[in-house]
């Protein structure tokens, strides 16, 4: 791979020691902002290269995730690859590794030694549970620990039919939270002129990301209801032309959802209004939600989305694509990501 190294992280060099997703993809995030991230594998390679693929010769997965860097194999339990590891941290800013915690020491790549070698070294350490406690031996994966932290009791809506959050979200946000972690780290260290350990878990990052479902009032039951779904209305309807998904979720956009049908009255009516949004639609009632039914099949989703534009976006909703859709949908829209300096004005400083 050939590229000038440009945004806010040029200059910067991590090695990558991570395999499968969450800390491999958040090492691509730094390559995004311009970091030279060269990806260190074991002979065996990454394990992400195994997994299934409909690609020839490919691990799509690998592909997608791995973006962006320069790589190279070594065998961290010889000599000469320890030692090869050891003079590429003289030089490098960070180290991301996604080990269970009793493993680097054995390997000798620990930060305390690796401290040794670069007080100022930046070094990631991503695992499943945590660095201490009974499961912090344990492998982590994205799916175990939806089941074990309620994603999944909350996704299928109980604890008699639990559903996986596809698309591997805890690996993903994970993935944002390490490079978020490392470009702290690295603002730091431009004013302290010293490195750190990070510590991330999957586990922090499933708890992390239900903060809002974690919120528990004094006074308030262990089984009280504590997600923000609104039900009812709210959800994926069918139309002559595909899917849409049309949120309801306050007042304001249960009054125009109610005008995009045609039904204005039914935003007016006492028996339906709530200030809680949750309740309008238990309160809007089976007739309401065949009305809606009856409006969104006879009309196309292309209707309901140019309506909802004339009304300044009034209605929340989405039409229900496939990757391939989203894909040729998005590249109209996508904009690479740009870092630049503004022009400044000395003279406006001193007046």
């Amino acid at each position: 791979m050939t590229r000038q190294p440009a945004g806010p992280l040029s200059g910067v060099t991590v090695l990558d020691l991570c395999s499968y997703l969450a800390g491999p993809y958040g090492c691509t995030l730094l390559a995004d902002l311009g970091a030279d991230v060269i990806k260190i594998e074991s002979p065996q390679g990454d394990m992400l290269r195994q997994f299934p693929s409909s690609l020839a010769g490919e691990a799509r997965f690998f592909l997608g995730t791995n973006r962006g860097k320069r790589a190279i194999a070594l065998d961290l339990k010889q000599k000469e690859g320890l030692a090869i590891l050891h003079r590429m941290v003289e030089r490098a800013d960070v180290l991301v590794e996604n080990f269970r915690p009793s493993v680097p020491a054995r390997l000798g790549i620990d930060y305390p030694r690796l401290k040794e070698i670069n007080a100022r070294l930046v070094y990631a350490g991503l695992t499943g549970y945590g660095d201490e406690g009974p499961l912090s031996e344990k492998g982590g994966f994205d799916q175990v620990l939806q089941c074990l932290t309620g994603m999944a009791v909350f996704q299928g809506g109980g604890l008699d039919k639990p559903q996986l959050v596809l698309g591997s979200v805890l690996d993903y946000f994970t993935s944002a939270l390490l490079a978020y972690g490392v470009a702290a780290a690295l603002f730091h260290r431009e004013r302290s002129g010293e490195g750190q350990y990070l510590s991330l878990s999957l586990l922090r990052s499933a708890l992390t990301i239900q903060a809002g479902r974690f919120v528990w009032a004094e006074s308030e039951g262990r089984d009280v209801a504590r997600d923000s779904g609104t039900g009812g209305l709210t959800g994926i309807h069918p139309t002559k032309d595909g899917a849409l998904y049309i949120s309801v979720h306050s007042n304001h956009f249960w009054a125009a959802l109610c005008e995009l049908i045609g039904r204005p009255e039914l935003a007016k009516d006492p028996l339906r209004l709530d200030a809680q949004p949750r309740r309008i639609c238990r309160r809007a009632g089976p007739g309401t939600a065949r009305d809606i039914g009856r409006a969104q099949r006879a009309r196309m989703g292309r209707d309901f989305r140019r309506a909802s534009a004339l009304r300044g976006g009034a209605a929340d909703r989405g039409h229900v694509r496939s990757p391939a859709g989203s894909g040729r949908r998005a590249r109209h829209d996508a904009r690479p990501s740009r870092c630049r300096a503004l022009p400044h004005d000395d003279k406006a400083d001193q007046a």
